[in-house]
């Protein structure tokens, strides 16, 4: 898989609100791409509409050059949504094997998510007694093993400690450079800058820049900024 995955001019309403107005951005194989901006932005909005899980107004997706009809995104892409609690009275351990042969994962995946994402002592647990941190790495454990050639991740690092952040950034990047397009919503700005390849800026449900941070200071014209400065000179 080669082709990019291309959103373009999606717009969504509700009611009186624009929750979204013009937001593109393209997601490259191989990539970490942060959509980031703060909280009300759209973002969430955003990765539901390109899902399908919201209809949007207006606006296309497309791999390639072939436009992704709402029935064939399943394929294409997998979206893992903030906050979820998947079989809560189940142990995380069961989770894991169900996924395994849901998503039928290659042989091996499961065991190799259990040691990079560091589950192996939630696995007797059960998952509505997970701590935020440790569902988030569950449920990430959990899209990793799905074979969709693009991932949709909202918040990802919501919940996990700088070095927990780190680890799973690497974990992302390694899955990326299996030959997966991951594009992961994030809200802190820093974050972002410091774990993703590439960065979509998203207020009030607009795109206003993407790129890589010195693409965006360049924009900006922020010759030396943090992600930061160049958020508030496009803004």
């Amino acid at each position: 898989m080669t082709a990019t995955l291309r959103v373009l001019g999606l717009a969504k309403r509700f009611g009186a609100v624009a929750a979204l107005a013009d937001a593109s951005f393209d997601v490259r194989v191989g990539e970490l791409l942060g959509l980031i901006g703060p909280n009300g932005a759209g973002k969430t909005t955003l990765l539901e509409c390109v899902a399908g899980v919201l209809v949007a107004d207006h606006g296309t997706v497309s791999l390639g050059d072939a436009s992704l009809e709402y029935a064939s995104r399943k394929d294409a892409l997998f979206y893992l949504p903030d906050g979820m609690q998947p079989w809560p009275d189940q142990r995380a351990g069961w989770v894991l094997e169900f996924a395994e042969e849901l998503f039928q994962a290659p042989a091996g995946s499961r065991d190799d998510l259990i040691g990079s994402l560091q589950l192996a002592p939630l696995l007797d647990k059960r998952v509505g007694m997970l701590s935020k941190g440790e569902r988030k790495r569950l449920t990430i454990g959990l899209g990793l093993l799905t074979q969709q050639p693009f991932l949709l991740l909202d918040e990802p690092f919501d919940g996990l400690d700088l070095r927990q952040s780190r680890e799973v950034a690497a974990v992302l990047r390694a899955h990326a450079g299996r030959g997966r397009g991951l594009c992961l919503s994030i809200h802190q700005l820093a974050d972002a800058a410091r774990l993703c390849d590439r960065l979509v800026l998203l207020a009030d449900g607009v795109t206003v820049g993407e790129g890589t941070l010195a693409e965006l200071r360049e924009k900006a014209g922020v010759p030396s900024g943090g992600i930061e400065e160049v958020f508030l000179a496009l803004t």
